[in-house]
């Protein structure tokens, strides 16, 4: 594996496309050599080197053929690079920022972004141990919008005008982060049954939604209404709170502002760079760069697409 700690060293390690394609191929090809269109393991290289021909179905494929770079004309060192930049820096990118950087136009670093955002998938492990849950809420707040757009009552948790996305944190490891359609408390207690082990301790504050997860769980609530934040014994909420202070951040500092539509993913993203806060870069990149090798092509359509 090609080890680097700095921009610098980063760009040593890629100096040209021949790198990035030999290092695409040592990733996908991992497990052998195969056709993305069938699956059979024989394939002719051709003579330039980029090109492959499947033995059984004949067809043509390169490197990229179904994956995150598929279809796209755009070299894998700029991909590289856009990968480099979304996984360090804390608090996103934006594409106007990537573009510059990159040297691509706006449009095709934000769609940059959202392919690699495509490939940050959350998994399905489920959480253990001590689990605090906390929820954000995404949108414009209402003082600030013109008297003839505000919604009457969208006020405090209201999601009349504003997106949910609730966050799960297991304390002293991995967060997962959901956008939800409500905060009833079916959606919530159907959330957590399906990301947290039984018998997890868990944390939350004093919301009403929250009362009933102590008939699953051990349940413990902190009364942030009675200004009470920590209780004996360690309990509290303010790890979760302390992830969406960082989300926060991105949101007003970088992107300035997330469409409902691809909510998720840039909730993905976030969760991604946190669950790896303690891996080097190298590492991080190769896993950024194995996720975009194992996820299909996401096209321009379905992205831009009415939701």
């Amino acid at each position: 594996m090609t080890h680097f700690k700095t921009l610098a060293e980063f760009m040593e390690a890629f100096p040209d496309e021949g790198a990035c394609q030999q290092y695409f191929e040592t990733v996908r090809f991992r497990e052998g050599t195969y056709c993305p269109h069938c699956g059979h393991v024989e394939i002719y290289r051709f003579a330039d080197g980029k090109r492959f021909r499947c033995a059984k179905c004949r067809k043509d494929f390169t490197i990229k053929t179904r994956t995150v770079f598929s279809e796209s004309k755009i070299s894998l060192r700029k991909w590289f690079i856009a990968i480099y930049l979304l996984s360090v820096n804390k608090k996103g990118i934006s594409s106007v920022q990537l573009a510059k950087q990159v040297g691509v136009t706006q449009k095709t670093a934000w769609f940059m972004d959202h392919r690699i955002r495509h490939a940050l998938k959350q998994t399905g492990k489920k959480l253990f141990g001590t689990v605090e849950i906390d929820e954000t809420y995404v949108g414009g707040k209402e003082g600030n919008k013109h008297a003839n757009k505000r919604v009457k009552g969208a006020r405090g948790r209201s999601i009349k005008a504003k997106t949910s996305v609730r966050g799960l944190l297991h304390r002293g490891g991995d967060v997962k982060v959901t956008v939800v359609s409500d905060v009833s408390m079916r959606t919530i207690e159907s959330q957590v049954v399906n990301h947290v082990t039984l018998r997890t301790r868990l944390h939350t504050d004093d919301f009403i939604s929250y009362v009933r997860l102590g008939n699953f769980f051990p349940h413990q609530i902190v009364r942030h209404g009675q200004r009470e934040y920590v209780r004996p014994g360690g309990i509290h909420t303010n790890g979760a709170e302390s992830f969406w202070a960082l989300f926060k951040r991105g949101y007003y500092g970088i992107y300035h502002w997330m469409s409902a539509k691809h909510l998720q993913r840039y909730a993905n993203e976030f969760a991604f760079r946190f669950n790896n806060r303690t891996e080097d870069l190298t590492t991080v990149f190769a896993d950024v760069v194995l996720r975009v090798s194992d996820n299909a092509w996401l096209p321009y359509r379905t992205l831009t697409e009415s939701a």
